[in-house]
């Protein structure tokens, strides 16, 4: 027997701001990044996913974009620490779900997407919760949205 599970993303704010310190700290030295760091983007914030239980197939995302914009989830495909080791290129996990809204989109309207991708993205995520309590994500908001347009989660079949 399976049922459904949503899983809301939810901000890390302890994290962003470790991450932007780190990009504060750089500047402020004069320093570059190091060789395949990844620094956080201004329009960037940390996000948690939690997985109550590990055996999970992917089922659909649940984006809502409440006025028009673009957001880009991006996951992290390991534990990375930012206050001991930077986080590095090579952890984040390839594809990325990019979803949006045009202005001329009506309220009730779905966040278009690159649907294939979304797919792929979301059962990788159900791969890696089978052996993670936890995923880190970053997710950015650009051409207008911002976290309080935008409501970001995924859905789940929880099998038994």
């Amino acid at each position: 027997m399976e049922s459904l599970l949503q899983l809301p993303f939810q901000e890390d704010r302890q994290l962003t701001e470790m991450m932007r310190l780190r990009v504060q700290s750089l500047e402020q030295r004069g320093q570059k990044r190091q060789e395949g760091e990844r620094l956080l983007r201004p329009g960037e914030l940390v996000y948690r996913l939690d997985f109550p239980q590990q055996n999970l197939r992917f089922a659909r995302w649940a984006v809502r974009l409440s006025a028009p914009g673009r957001l880009t989830v991006v996951a992290t495909s390991q534990h990375w620490t930012p206050d001991l080791t930077p986080l590095m290129t090579r952890q984040l996990l390839e594809p990325a779900g990019l979803f949006w809204r045009s202005p001329g989109d009506g309220d009730g309207d779905v966040p278009k997407c690159y649907e294939a991708d979304t797919q792929e993205f979301g059962e990788r995520i159900a791969e890696l919760a089978k052996i993670r309590k936890v995923m880190f994500f970053l997710l950015e908001f650009e051409d207008g949205a911002e976290p309080a347009t935008v409501d970001c989660a995924i859905v789940f079949r929880a099998l038994q």
